[in-house]
């Protein structure tokens, strides 16, 4: 029989006899019941898409980044304060987290490829204002203006791969978006820095600007949900029914108010505990960010380039292990018929745990010592990002992946913004980094209660009217 999900359940799932099992074109998924085209004949259309949102996430982030590598000369030019070129600095995540939850709901109400659209231009329009402006209020505008457009990226694409991959992608599909974050701390600084050499800061924008209308015009071109796709011609009929039978959310599922939708997620314990988990390894992650060129040029005695190559260390190596683990490992865990709930938690906690390493390095003067912990640390929070940032199109009520995604961002950005400023005042008052690696170790077990506690099973919310349907027939919902 065929559920709602669009799932094909074989009436019998204890394991099956040669006769029993489908053939041809038909595979059964062991332990599942789950019956999807060979892998042989399912196209590659779902993975083009993947590596589109990588490159959005990818360009997205060079975009932030690259004041940090202009600010010298924009301060030299207009005559700004480090109070000045600090507000300037901090005006993108002003607006950034202030729309992530509005974005979110427009996503669910309008749809991604609007959304989305609309979302490129600007933020390729902010790009060249800021190669246009004559002083601190028009830059301050432009990078408002960058936050707005840019909120949507990660609710977004969370939202695509719920749409374009089946469950047991949904690993590797997130870490391919995710990775262009982390890739932008390696290649992002070497691009923006050769531009502001070879054409000054605001050559640098109007190169970076170029870029954005590049990928602006080829998610216009190439962006489809994925019946739409297939309705063109260009999505086959198996690799649809792989997407559906795997259990994607339904892109024409009703799109439900946005107001009570919204009140309707806040109310759910898993979507705080999914939230204020992240938020958590989000403060470490931004406290890595912000201060640890700082670490190594203050306490490491390192100068300025070398401590730019060694702080590319351990992204690169996180990246790396982003890939095997939660990438193809969980999926093919997953696959071959292991628990998601369990097999996500896993590794999860594992990250965490495997995070907690950092505090390590407030133990040590020891350079090679201390780039071990901070790698270990790294990794282990880039694990526990990769597979969160694929749940909320596992956890999200039907047609709500937006909206649940962009409160996720929100708390996280909101608790990883506070990370520099604590960081800073430690600093300053003890004189060391030290307790600002021990804090950041005691938020990850924080984090870690949140993640075990709070999110229980990873297993889709269900809709206001399924919850009520279940209730008036009696069951526990």
């Amino acid at each position: 029989m065929t559920s709602k999900r669009g799932l094909h359940i074989m009436s019998s799932v204890a394991s099956p006899d040669p006769a029993a099992s489908p053939s041809g074109d038909a595979a059964l998924i062991p332990k599942t019941g789950l019956i999807v085209p060979r892998a042989g004949k399912v196209g590659w259309v779902r993975w083009s898409i993947g590596i589109l949102l990588f490159f959005a996430v990818l360009i997205n982030y060079i975009d932030r980044s690259s004041m940090s590598v202009a600010e010298h000369g924009m301060q030299t030019e207009f005559g700004l304060t480090p109070g000045e070129m600090g507000i300037i600095l901090g005006s993108f995540g002003w607006s950034y987290a202030l729309m992530q939850i509005p974005m979110g709901m427009l996503l669910d109400k309008i749809g991604i490829k609007w959304v989305m659209r609309a979302a490129t231009t600007l933020w390729a329009i902010s790009c060249f204002l800021t190669a246009m402006v004559s002083g601190m209020g028009l830059l301050l505008i432009a990078r408002l203006i960058l936050g707005f457009a840019e909120a949507p990226i990660f609710p977004g694409a969370m939202k695509v791969t719920g749409y374009w991959f089946p469950r047991s992608e949904r690993g590797l599909a997130t870490v391919i978006f995710d990775s262009g974050q982390r890739l932008s701390n390696v290649i992002g600084f070497p691009i923006v820095g050769a531009a502001v050499a070879v054409f000054g800061w605001r050559g640098a924008f109007i190169t970076i600007g170029v870029l954005s209308v590049i990928y602006t015009i080829v998610f216009f071109i190439r962006y489809r949900d994925p019946k739409e796709m297939n309705r063109r011609g260009k999505l086959g009929d198996a690799e649809l029914d792989h997407i559906l039978s795997g259990g994607a959310q339904h892109e024409d599922a009703p799109r439900p108010n946005p107001f009570a939708n919204l009140g309707y997620i806040l109310r759910q314990r898993k979507v705080w505990g999914m939230s204020l988990g992240l938020g958590c390894a989000g403060y470490v992650q931004w406290m890595l960010l912000t201060w640890l060129p700082g670490f190594l040029q203050s306490q490491m005695h390192m100068n300025v380039a070398n401590s730019g190559l060694v702080t590319a260390v351990p992204w690169l190596v996180a990246v790396i292990v982003q890939y095997l683990l939660p990438g193809f490992w969980l999926d093919r865990l997953i696959r071959n018929g292991k628990s998601s709930t369990l097999v996500r938690r896993v590794f999860i906690t594992a990250g965490m745990i495997l995070a907690i390493a950092i505090v390590g390095t407030a133990f040590t003067h020891d350079l090679i010592w201390s780039l071990v912990w901070i790698t270990l640390g790294t990794t282990g929070i880039t694990i526990a990002f990769s597979v969160t940032n694929s749940l909320p199109a596992l956890i999200a009520p039907e047609g709500a992946v937006g909206a649940t995604g962009a409160v996720m961002n929100t708390v996280n950005n909101i608790i990883g913004t506070t990370a520099p400023i604590v960081t800073g005042f430690i600093v300053q008052f003890t004189g060391s980094f030290a307790w600002a690696f021990i804090t950041a170790g005691i938020m990850l077990v924080i984090g870690l209660f949140f993640y075990i506690v709070v999110l229980g099973r990873i297993e889709q919310i269900p809709t206001p009217e399924e919850r009520a349907a279940a209730r008036a027939a009696g069951l526990k919902v």
